[in-house]
């Protein structure tokens, strides 16, 4: 639960109970699946054992992981070893190490600022890590916002460590706020050296978290990287100002948070399992309704382009769409792909 008057506690699990006491609202839109209108799903079999409303193509509902259900959704780490394992054999899921985490997004830092060690010191031997002390440099020709609006991506995020590092996603072991190696941690980090004003921080803050974005496959893994993603922001905002930010604050970040991390088959571009493929399907023709055998040709061809499934939807933030003229159009995520 947030704490008024003083830091949350760090929580590696953090409970659909507790967001739920927060706030209705934002479990809902942290549930919410833009694309379709609809949650995101559960897209595993894993849970199927416990009812109809649990299988692979239901949607994730409040209902169903709060209350009486409420643990049932766990990070990782804290599912058992053999669970653990039946993923990595079904859907390749295999998590990162902090200390890799950390050396792989140093690369992307050390490209940007042209230079290391900006973030921190590794110890490649002890798999550690040593915060710089100093309030970061940026080179000429580079200002910190320009370093906030910098987008960054991490495909097939699972629980998100690239992102957020509030725990070793491997051991649970937590990670201080001070010590955290995320992209979207050094995004606020930087906001936080360069801004005292609330008001500012809030702005700059939904700045980093616009130019944040991750998919991936499994509802599970998604809800658990928007709740790090949401609990990163109250917790760097209450290091800042010593106090919870304010519940219309809370609610845009899961706004944006649910928008730019969503659902999807990264090799398709498109919800998981939309595509109809080699399944019959009854139609209407000038003679009647018949059934007829659907294929796909994206599916056929390996043609990212060509697929009948149904293509993910993002927010570009601050552009207008030449359509209806307003800001942060909708676009198709394979639009990116160049």
């Amino acid at each position: 639960m947030l704490i008024n008057d003083d830091r949350p506690p760090l929580l590696v699990d953090i409970s659909e109970d507790d967001l739920l006491a927060l706030s209705p609202e934002v479990l809902d839109t942290l549930l919410r699946d833009h694309t379709t209108g609809r949650n995101i799903f559960w897209a595993t079999h894993d849970y199927e054992v416990l009812g109809q409303e649990y299988g692979y193509h239901s949607e994730i509902l409040p209902r169903l992981i709060t209350g009486d259900n409420g643990m049932v959704i766990r990070p990782r780490v804290m599912k058992s070893k053999e669970r653990q394992t039946d993923r990595a054999k079904d859907m390749a899921e295999v998590f990162t190490p902090s200390w890799v985490c950390n050396a792989q997004n140093n690369l992307i830092d050390e490209a940007w600022f042209g230079r290391k060690d900006v973030f921190n010191v590794e110890d490649e031997l002890a798999h550690t890590w040593t915060p710089t002390p100093d309030k970061i440099e940026f080179p000429v020709g580079k200002t910190w916002k320009d370093y906030v609006r910098a987008t960054r991506m991490e495909m097939t995020c699972g629980e998100a460590p690239y992102l957020v590092s509030r725990y070793d996603a491997t051991t649970g072991v937590p990670i201080a706020l001070t010590e955290r190696i995320g992209l979207l941690d050094r995004k606020l980090r930087v906001v936080s050296e360069n801004v005292d004003n609330s008001g500012e921080w809030l702005e700059w803050a939904q700045v980093a978290y616009k130019n944040i974005y991750g998919y991936e496959w499994q509802g599970d893994n998604l809800l658990l990287a928007r709740e790090s993603l949401l609990w990163t922001f109250i917790e760097y905002y209450q290091a800042k100002f010593y106090k919870a930010p304010l519940m219309k604050s809370i609610n845009y970040i899961a706004y944006i948070i649910s928008w730019n991390l969503w659902q999807m088959d990264g090799m398709k571009g498109v919800i998981p399992g939309s595509c109809r493929h080699g399944v019959k399907e009854r139609i209407q023709t000038l003679f009647g309704e018949e059934e007829q055998l659907i294929h796909c040709t994206g599916c056929q061809q390996e043609d990212i382009r060509r697929h009948n499934g149904t293509y993910c939807l993002i927010r570009d933030w601050g552009n207008k769409d030449p359509k209806t003229g307003e800001n942060n159009r909708k676009i198709r995520f394979i639009d990116l792909i160049k």
